[in-house]
């Protein structure tokens, strides 16, 4: 396990782009997910701890009967929960992050989706710079968040269910606030954000929350390998103090950084006036310096060509040759009626799992393969696990419809999600 951070090299780092060491470090990673999962226990080698730190403390997690998000469902469970966890300054200690060991494997699968299973891994591990511990540290409280704060609920509400519920949800959609429409120069999907449009008091601050999260996981599927990351374009056109949100900002800042990493690949702030300067100088001590380095500044419409080919620009922004000017199309009615089908649901996702575990015991062997004699080269299990992930896209994309609202991605004339999980955008040039 690594001691002390260690950067990325260019050009490594992503599934099918590791270094033999970033790869043992990807099976150490999975390692202690299926340690945990498993027993409870997170053993960590001898010379990480000091002598002092080297004893063993168990503690009870004892849950009243409540409702809990399982497999794309919600259940009734009372439960008694015994983790072992090591006594490190800098271990995870499930107890004090406040996630039992039966939540972890829906967590876990539940935001993989029709993603290769180790991207998700990479992602955090390139966060903290191939520190193991670090990086489970990190992705365990990624997962709790999304377990506190519900995120399933804004995959499997519509628009309409949503808006009932946070007030001013639809109206980020209605007046085009953020959208997401075609992609860079490098393939990256972009999301606009017409910052003028934001007025703190048109919505509840949760409302923008759920939003912001609603636009995260729908671009989530728009992001196409080998492709990784997101495209931002904060349009600052207009802009003046009465469209700033403090919290807002904080917030996004914080999904990016903590929830979301690796996924940003650049963030253009675009004709920002010159009132935004002194709001800039509050913000910008709250970047990490990973984010902090991706922005970028524009003035001139010109400028975003640079980033995005102009077939692919609006013809709102001047040298654009794209005739696109975004409309929201409400939900429609009946859209939504395979998620009542739970026969059908059941039966796929008892498939998609029935490969997921074929995924983990194939894992496992990859994780044991050097250490076991006379075991299977590592080649051939990486061929293998490689076809699976195959098979894992195809069944979860089978599945997505049944656990999955539409959304206006998928109501469009020309729809960009597709049944296959493929994205496909049309420009009107």
């Amino acid at each position: 396990m690594a001691k002390t951070d260690i950067p990325t090299p260019p050009g490594t780092g992503l599934v099918g782009k590791l270094t033999p060491d970033q790869k043992e470090l990807l099976k150490e990673m999975w390692a202690e997910i299926f340690q945990i999962a498993d027993s409870g226990a997170l053993n960590v080698p001898n010379d990480l701890l000091p002598a002092a730190n080297a004893a063993v403390e168990t503690a009870s997690i004892k849950s009243k009967t409540t409702t809990k998000k399982g497999w794309f469902g919600s259940k009734k469970e009372t439960t008694t929960t015994t983790v072992v966890v090591e006594q490190a300054s800098t271990r995870v200690n499930l107890a004090d992050i406040g996630l039992s060991v039966d939540q972890l494997r829906p967590a876990l699968w539940n935001n993989i989706l029709g993603d290769h299973p180790d991207s998700l891994l990479l992602r955090f591990l390139r966060a903290r710079k191939w520190n193991v511990t670090n990086g489970m540290n990190m992705i365990l409280k990624a997962f709790k968040w999304r377990l506190e704060d519900d995120i399933e609920e804004v995959k499997s509400k519509s628009e309409d269910e949503l808006d009932a519920k946070y007030r001013g949800f639809r109206l980020q959609m209605e007046m085009g606030k953020s959208y997401v429409h075609g992609t860079d120069k490098l393939g990256r999907p972009v999301v606009y954000i017409n910052v003028r449009l934001h007025k703190p008091a048109d919505q509840d601050p949760k409302a923008l929350e759920k939003f912001t999260i609603y636009v995260m996981e729908t671009g989530r599927l728009m992001i196409q390998p080998p492709v990784e990351t997101a495209c931002l374009i904060f349009d600052m056109t207009g802009f003046g103090l009465s469209n700033m949100d403090y919290g807002f900002v904080k917030f996004l800042v914080q999904c990016f950084e903590a929830y979301y990493p690796e996924s940003l690949g650049v963030l253009v702030i675009h004709k920002a006036p010159f009132v935004f300067w002194g709001v800039w100088k509050i913000i910008e001590p709250w970047l990490d310096p990973v984010v902090a380095s991706k922005i970028r500044f524009t003035r001139t419409d010109k400028e975003l060509t640079e980033i995005i080919d102009a077939d692919h620009l609006p013809t709102k922004y001047d040298g654009g040759r794209d005739q696109y000017a975004y409309q929201y199309l409400p939900v429609v009615a009946g859209e939504n009626d395979r998620m009542k089908d739970t026969e059908t649901k059941e039966r796929l996702l008892e498939e998609w799992k029935a490969i997921m575990w074929k995924f983990e015991a194939l894992t496992r062997e990859w994780i044991a393969c050097k250490k076991t004699e006379g075991a299977r080269a590592e080649e051939v299990i990486e061929a293998e696990r490689l076809a699976l992930t195959k098979e894992l896209r195809v069944a979860y994309f089978k599945l997505d419809p049944y656990i999955r609202a539409r959304n206006l991605y998928h109501r469009s004339e020309h729809p960009v999600l597709q049944a296959d999980g493929t994205s496909v955008w049309t420009y009107k040039n």
